[in-house]
């Protein structure tokens, strides 16, 4: 959610849905036609190599899309596929692309939640996961996957959701970091689906990498990744803070929170803010600095452990 503007964002995105372009040499996108506040102008599928050639993240179930990437290679050949996440705006699509080119299919694994669901908990923010789809070979950190000409790495990146890769490309310098980071906005974690601890953790772990040119699931390249990565770091941190100082005020239920910190927010994403805050107090919960009665939910009363 670009709910910040310490983070050095970069909204301008001019590409066209259905048009391929070459964002760098054996680098290609496409841009699929399912703007909203969440996906930005849309998912961004990307082919990588030229001639034998891999696609990541074939997008949602839309037609019109998997007939844009199959004739943006078409006179070559798609020897894999791989997914990030297996939310609706990344994964449905690769039924087609792999009906159609019969390339195996690279994923983490099926859809699954950062923790069990809590029996107090009505809302469903997994509502956006694609619970059909089932890679043909799972992956996991540090595995390798050579094709021609080029050689992607698997890197854990749960927190958005708990099954998230990316796919780094050593070698150029390149990571494939799908949903986990965004060059036009803050990422969505939104509890039980997703998971503030792990989010943090992948943050840490994609910080330490040496690739510095990101490729993400929406919006544009992001240059000097690291130091993007550390602006979200500091940008995290800050939120924590904030809730903190809501509570220390004696703020104790999340839309209050949500209200005080979120001032000016589109409206379409209060829902997302909330489950934003919860998965901050999820953490603080389990560090111990913030106390709950119950489970930590969405609807649930906070205050800080030595209050």
């Amino acid at each position: 959610m670009s709910d910040n503007d310490d983070v050095p964002f970069n909204r301008s995105f001019p590409l066209k849905p259905g048009i391929v372009e070459e964002v760098r040499p054996g680098v290609r996108r496409v841009l699929c036609s399912n703007p909203s506040p969440f996906t930005f102008t849309g998912t961004v599928s990307y082919i990588v190599g030229t001639g034998n050639v891999a696609i990541i993240d074939p997008g949602p179930d839309d037609e019109a899309h998997a007939a844009a990437l199959l004739d943006a290679v078409r006179g070559e050949t798609v020897s894999h596929i791989f997914v990030t996440h297996t939310h609706r705006d990344h994964s449905p699509n690769t039924a087609r692309i792999k009906r159609a080119t019969g390339a195996p299919v690279y994923a983490e694994g099926p859809h699954r939640a950062s923790r069990p669901r809590f029996e107090s908990e009505k809302h469903n923010p997994e509502s956006g996961s694609d619970r059909d789809f089932v890679p043909d070979i799972r992956i996991a950190h540090g595995d390798v996957v050579e094709g021609a000409g080029w050689r992607l790495e698997a890197v854990a990146t749960p927190g958005h959701t708990a099954n998230h890769l990316a796919f780094a490309w050593p070698e150029r310098k390149f990571n494939f970091v799908g949903d986990h980071v965004m060059g036009w906005s803050t990422s969505i974690v939104a509890p039980p689906d997703g998971s503030m601890i792990d989010y943090m953790d992948s943050l840490d772990r994609l910080a330490a990498r040496e690739e510095d040119l990101y490729f993400s699931g929406h919006g544009p390249e992001i240059p000097e990744g690291q130091r993007f990565v550390r602006f979200l770091i500091r940008h995290r941190k800050a939120r924590e803070a904030s809730i903190l100082h809501r509570l220390a005020k004696g703020e104790t239920d999340i839309p209050t929170m949500v209200r005080a910190i979120y001032i000016g927010i589109d409206p379409r994403l209060t829902t997302a803010a909330g489950y934003s805050v919860l998965a901050h107090l999820e953490d603080l919960v389990a560090r111990g600095v913030v106390a709950t009665d119950g489970d930590p939910v969405i609807g649930g009363t906070y205050r800080m452990a030595n209050a």
